[in-house]
């Protein structure tokens, strides 16, 4: 165990603990305009998981938004086919006397876009949320079996 901490310069809040690790930041203590806080910004998009399925009859999106209620959260469709959605997972003012070990959780605004196929019927897209999970389904036009006529053969 000992030669691990060593090779990554020491940077173990626990030796023990392998989920521990903090990750050394090389911008830290960069020089960056305090009117853009790149770091919540980037924290905040990252932590917006987002999975997309295909099934025979919609297409499903499903946010992960631990935290967020539904009215800090909108869900849009912007040129015919793009699914955008944004929303702010805002921090609670804490006491200046307390003594920080860990922030994890992240805050911001965060912002999710996804181009649809054109078989996606956007007018009738529906929107749920329910214990932190946005549910998002869009219906797939039916498609359309081509009408065959048989042609009898003579001769």
């Amino acid at each position: 165990m000992s030669i691990i901490p060593s090779l990554f310069g020491g940077r173990w809040s626990n030796v023990f603990d392998p989920f521990s690790f903090d990750v050394w930041d090389p911008f830290k203590d960069f020089p960056i305009s305090s009117s853009i806080d790149v770091s919540s910004e980037t924290s905040a998009l990252v932590n917006a998981r987002v999975d997309w399925k295909e099934t025979p009859e919609a297409h499903v999106f499903k946010a992960n938004l631990p935290g967020i209620k539904k009215e800090e959260v909108k869900a849009e469709v912007e040129d015919g086919n793009i699914l955008q959605i944004t929303g702010e997972r805002n921090v609670k003012k804490e006491d200046k006397n307390d003594k920080w070990h860990r922030v994890e959780r992240s805050s911001g605004k965060f912002t999710r876009r996804f181009r649809l196929p054109e078989n996606a019927e956007m007018d009738q897209v529906q929107a749920t949320m329910e214990n932190g999970v946005l549910t998002i389904t869009v219906p797939k036009e039916e498609v359309k079996k081509p009408d065959v006529k048989s042609i009898e053969i003579s001769g």
